[in-house]
């Protein structure tokens, strides 16, 4: 097999590790339901909306795959994936802080938001991939402050400041691809 060929294939399993693993994660709850595990009991709409956000998450995962070869763009682009579909998820799923009603939830969802506006204003270019990382990360920690500063439930602003380190990390991963 020659080099070519070879690196085919490897590219197309690395292309789809990230959907076989979607649709593991997705037939979870429901194995979880078919087998009676307590506390999971899933409506067509939680299986609906985890769907669409595994598909957005491996779509944008796609993207950035296309975009370039680099394996440190690569790694910036899956951790800030990763970092966006993990915060969304606990969001929804429990809330940052206190439960999944309480208002000053509602910010943490702009963070993800920041990202993805700075994404599409940089393109596929690192520079810019790496200053929307960044204005994540400090979205992340002045929402988490806030509610910190707001609210009684220190552990749930704990929690969410968990999540700037991650923001940071793909920030710094960008800004080294681009050199």
């Amino acid at each position: 097999m020659n080099g070519s060929a070879k690196d085919g294939i490897e590219a197309r399993g690395m292309r789809l590790l990230p959907w076989g693993g979607a649709v593991a994660l997705l037939s979870l709850p429901a194995l979880a339901m078919r087998f009676g595990v307590a506390g999971i009991d899933w409506s067509a709409a939680d299986f609906i909306v985890f769907g669409a956000m595994l598909v957005a998450a491996c779509g944008l995962y796609e993207l950035a795959r296309r975009a370039r070869r680099d394996i440190g763009y690569r790694a910036a682009a899956a951790i800030a994936v990763a970092t966006a579909f993990l915060g969304t998820w606990a969001n929804l799923a429990v809330g940052m802080v206190g439960s999944e009603a309480d208002p000053l939830n509602l910010a943490f969802a702009g963070v993800p938001g920041v990202a993805l506006v700075g994404a599409v204003l940089a393109g596929s270019q690192a520079p810019g991939l790496a200053k929307a990382m960044l204005a994540a990360g400090c979205a992340q920690a002045l929402v988490a402050a806030t509610a910190f500063a707001i609210n009684a439930d220190s552990r749930g602003a704990a929690f969410s400041a968990v999540f700037v380190a991650p923001w940071l990390l793909s920030s710094l991963l960008f800004r080294r691809a681009s050199h």
